[in-house]
């Protein structure tokens, strides 16, 4: 498509989501109905304008490259680690169970077991984007519920990956004579590979670099080292490792997250993640031919139960057996009552190879639509279950309100006058949290034993990051 066709579809993606966002939101709706429905109306299977879906897709990657690079630079690795404890039997139990089931009742349906099993396998993965956006919502993406969904579905990224492997070995006769084992030992060891490569990149390169760009004290040019650092470490580890750009863009959030430049890089650097984001759901709206809702309904409603209802209790109960309460079970188990990205890869593979036919093809993708648009309600639904408060209102955070502490101070600057007042009120025994952008500085006050961010005093998030919601005077 030649360049002034890239920008028409990005301008009319862009244009048509504000309106049906803009529409969703005037009718107490979730947005990403809205940005589902502009994907529709600008698809190849309506009327009027069509977009470009290619160019749509390139655009929307980059979104879920900025969004799973966030998300990674607020995980922690040490909770991530003890959080994979539950998310690797979580994961295996979950799709173990959802495709078992769907299988089943296909089968009854008429379906070989193949078929069965392969589209099973592709609506037991959940979107990392989606779900990340709806418990971003209630504030639960960095909590304990968030950080136990989010590792779960980087297992479910990793099995997959594993499962795009193998199709073309089990099911193509010319490839039948390579061996299951060596190919599952290749992709252990690429994602062991990339792991490390993240490390090395996260202990040297990373902090060198960003050290550098710092102290030029240019906000372009430390924009363009994160946004290089994220795309580039996402599109390596498709490249070199075989992993999806979005568990690549991931860890490399967690390498950068590890470093003293993770405030700034979070608030500074990616303030166009969302609008790209946005694009992940219009691309996946033009994926949907709404006559598949007529041609494949008892199959899209077979595989509409899977996913609203076994895939969220098969989860629910598997994190409540693993030893933790209803209070974090609930809304772990909602978090999946959707299907992800890696469905249509997958889904795509098996298609080419003549694993599911065309029925199963648009049933996937219909119950992706129909899933995404219902899950931030079935999610709204559970939160307010599993803190016991079933209300017509619209509660966005359940948690209590923070108490104001009178005797924190963000002091901005820490320059001959912000030295002075640092002191006086030190000597007042008031606690201080010192903003600056001298990267020096910060590890000078670091040394003195005061609390002090590097970041940008003008991005919202450097002061949220501070504790401008609980501090006394700023």
């Amino acid at each position: 498509m030649d360049e002034i066709g890239v920008l028409v579809t990005l301008a009319g993606g862009f244009a048509v989501a504000l309106v049906f966002g803009y529409l969703a939101l005037r009718l107490k709706l979730s947005p990403i109905i809205g940005y589902l429905l502009a994907g529709i109306v600008i698809g190849p299977f309506t009327p009027g304008f069509v977009a470009d879906r290619t160019s749509a897709e390139h655009f929307a990657e980059i979104g879920v490259i900025l969004l799973l690079f966030g998300i990674g630079l607020r995980f922690n690795l040490r909770e991530l680690v003890a959080v994979w404890r539950l998310a690797i039997p979580g994961a295996l139990i979950q799709s173990t169970i959802s495709t078992g089931v769907l299988a089943v009742i296909l089968h009854l349906m008429g379906w070989n077991w193949v078929s069965g099993i392969i589209l099973g396998m592709a609506i037991s993965v959940a979107s990392t984007v989606v779900m990340a956006l709806v418990l971003a919502e209630w504030h639960d993406l960095h909590a304990k519920i968030g950080h136990v969904a989010i590792g779960w579905t980087v297992v479910e990224d990793i099995l997959t990956v594993a499962m795009l492997l193998l199709l073309p070995i089990i099911f193509t006769p010319d490839r039948a004579e390579q061996s299951v084992g060596v190919v599952l030992g290749l992709a252990g060891l690429k994602v062991a590979g990339l792991l490390v490569v993240v490390v090395l990149l996260g202990k040297w390169v990373i902090p060198w670099t960003l050290e550098r760009i710092a102290k030029t004290r240019s906000r372009e040019l430390f924009t363009l080292a994160v946004l290089v650092l994220a795309i580039g470490v996402a599109v390596g580890a498709a490249k070199v490792f075989g992993v999806s750009m979005a568990l690549g863009a991931f860890l490399a959030g967690l390498a950068v997250g590890r470093s003293e430049f993770a405030a700034r890089a979070a608030n500074d650097a990616l303030p166009m993640r969302d609008a790209f984001a946005v694009l992940f759901f219009v691309s996946i709206g033009m994926l949907f031919d709404p006559r598949s809702l007529v041609q494949v309904p008892m199959v899209i409603a077979a595989v509409m139960f899977v996913v609203i209802i076994v895939k969220p209790l098969a989860a629910m109960l598997t994190v409540r057996a693993l030893g933790q309460p209803l209070s974090t079970a609930i809304p772990v188990g909602a978090a999946f009552s959707q299907v992800g990205e890696f469905s249509f890869i997958l889904g795509t593979v098996a298609l080419s190879l003549g694993l599911i036919n065309d029925d199963g093809w648009n049933a996937l993708v219909a119950a992706s639509i129909l899933s995404i648009g219902l899950n931030p309600y079935v999610y709204r639904w559970a939160r307010r279950l599993s803190s016991g408060k079933i209300t017509k209102t619209l509660p966005i955070v359940s948690s209590q309100r923070a108490e104001i502490n009178p005797n924190h101070c963000i002091l901005i600057g820490y320059g001959p006058v912000g030295k002075i007042v640092h002191r006086l009120l030190k000597e007042r025994g008031v606690e201080i949290t010192v903003i600056d952008l001298n990267l020096d500085t910060i590890r000078a006050l670091h040394d003195m034993g005061t609390n002090a961010l590097y970041g940008d005093v003008l991005r919202q998030g450097t002061l949220d990051e501070a504790g401008i919601a609980t501090a006394g005077s700023l």
